[in-house]
């Protein structure tokens, strides 16, 4: 069964597009019944109406986002007691911003690193007013896949993992983990859908956290 309360919750802030203002977040650790509610009750109707502006647009299939089909709550019940699987999700003004599961048993591949623990990204998305990719509408906040990846480096430090993180990116995300996040591309996975695998080393982790981006 899915909490109904989180057990720790850490300020963050986002950033308001339109203003340029910060806006006072929350990080919770582990997501929960409240967090799920929001992304039936309002991210799934948000994300069809933007997919439905999407094809009145005539916007070619190919660019709508890859992360469409996600179903949050199968991924959390999927993970539920799992002590290997934790959960975070960002909450600003009441609403549930982000969500984002990872998985502490995978180990890295890059060079000089291979079969090193690290902290591995399963599935980390924005709310669809978030994002940039949906229709013609300007994203509300910024900062949240930047959290997010912050959280994981800090899980990854808190289990001795000196700070090392990997994923497999949807294509429209390898921009953000390559550029925003410094993580090195390692290139297509044949065992898992052809997608891009990037990692963190403990140096990207440190000028991650010292570039700012971290807070």
């Amino acid at each position: 069964m899915i909490a109904t309360t989180t057990s720790d919750v850490t300020p963050v802030w986002l950033t308001d597009r339109n203003t340029k203002a910060s806006v006072d977040a929350e990080l919770w650790h582990g997501i929960v019944d409240k967090n799920l509610a929001d992304w039936e009750a309002e991210w799934i109707p948000d994300l069809q109406r933007r997919l439905k502006l999407l094809n009145q647009n005539k916007v070619e299939r190919r660019f709508w986002p890859q992360s469409r089909h996600w179903n949050w709550r199968d991924k959390l019940n999927e993970i539920e007691r799992r002590l290997a699987n934790l959960s975070f999700a960002i909450v600003a003004e009441g609403m549930t911003q982000a969500m984002m599961t990872i998985d502490l048993t995978k180990r890295a591949r890059m060079p000089g690193h291979e079969g090193q623990h690290l902290v591995y990204i399963d599935f980390l998305e924005a709310a669809p007013w978030n994002r940039n990719d949906l229709a013609e509408e300007p994203a509300k906040f910024g900062g949240c896949g930047s959290i997010l990846i912050n959280a994981a480096i800090q899980q990854s430090i808190l289990e001795g993992f000196k700070g090392r993180i990997g994923l497999h990116s949807l294509p429209q995300a390898n921009s953000f983990y390559a550029n925003a996040c410094g993580m090195t591309d390692l290139g297509q996975d044949a065992t898992y859908e052809n997608l891009r695998y990037f990692e963190l080393t403990p140096d990207s982790a440190r000028s991650f956290i010292e570039k700012g981006k971290g807070e």
